[in-house]
């Protein structure tokens, strides 16, 4: 009978195997990071969102004004009020200028405060009448912050008002206030097509997705001329 012997193979190629087996646990260690799902960083989701009637679902009890700003009434008696999440998805990150202070007062339909991106900016108008208790110390910090809760995170002012049955008896509430934002977005894509004809033709189709639906932070790269016809168009409603 034929005789077998042993080969101890580290004696014969040793180096060779403990680099194809050192190799072979990197490769799946790589692979194994690879296929861990990867947290989108902020800025890079906010390019690829586009603008639905998803990112536009409104809280119930808040009142909406054709203004695109809202309000709140607090069990306390002090109302919140801030921009609707229209107005924050197109303009992007902004700055808030020319704000009052608390002790102020402010009349509805009086400058609310101005928000800016780059050298553009839009004036909003203040949604009720009322003594201004509070700013919100977050507006020109943590805009992130801001953006995830819109409606919890995202007010301008706390406000004590001084006839909020009055100043919210013409505002859209609950279903009646989806419907109207839903309204609102289908105007924006028209009110887009219009100004960009007029002003720039030749970024036309840039504020578009595949498919019709609109680009996030929509009007932040538009130069001013459009930041003020949409002023015109939707803010400026009495």
């Amino acid at each position: 009978m034929e005789s077998f012997s042993a080969i101890d193979i580290f004696d014969t190629k040793g180096t060779e195997y403990l680099f194809v087996i050192g190799y072979l646990i990197i490769l799946i260690a790589f692979w194994r990071l690879a296929s861990k799902p990867v947290k989108m960083a902020p800025a890079i989701k906010r390019s690829i969102d586009v603008l639905s009637e998803k990112l536009l679902k409104l809280p119930q009890g808040i009142f909406y004004s054709k203004n695109h700003t809202w309000t709140y009434l607090e069990p306390s008696g002090v109302a919140k009020v801030g921009m609707d999440s229209l107005l924050q998805n197109v303009t992007g990150e902004v700055n808030f200028n020319r704000l009052v202070q608390a002790g102020d007062s402010l009349k509805k339909g009086e400058l609310l405060t101005e928000i800016m991106h780059q050298d553009k900016t839009l004036t909003l108008k203040a949604p009720i009448s009322g003594e201004v208790i509070e700013i919100n110390p977050l507006l020109n910090e943590n805009h992130e912050v801001l953006r995830e809760d819109p409606y919890q995170n995202y007010w301008i002012y706390k406000i004590k008002p001084d006839n909020w049955t009055q100043d919210t008896k013409s505002y859209y509430l609950a279903e009646e206030a989806s419907t109207w934002i839903y309204k609102e977005l289908q105007r924006f894509k028209d009110f887009l097509a219009k100004s960009m004809a007029r002003h720039t033709p030749e970024m036309a189709s840039y504020a578009l997705q595949e498919g019709g639906e609109l680009k996030g932070d929509t009007l932040a790269e538009l130069p001013g001329e459009i930041w003020s016809d949409f002023q015109e168009a939707f803010l400026n409603e009495t």
